[in-house]
């Protein structure tokens, strides 16, 4: 599967996100290392959102105005 990734260079290296995956975010010193990161970081991301879809939960439909 491919994701999209945000990477913004900041003072202490690169910021690095998925904007389809909320709450997804890393970092790196390089781009590379970012982008490596990243990658694991959706790897975990992916697995707990599975574990958590394979719990009981309440789903709800909700309007908003």
């Amino acid at each position: 599967m491919e994701y999209t990734i945000a990477l913004k260079e900041t003072d202490e290296g690169y910021a690095v996100w998925v904007p389809g995956l909320p709450g997804c975010w890393s970092q790196g010193q390089t781009r590379q290392e970012a982008v490596e990161n990243i990658k694991d970081a959706i790897g975990l991301y992916l697995e707990v959102a599975e574990e958590l879809a394979g719990k009981e939960a309440e789903m709800l439909e909700i309007a908003v105005a």
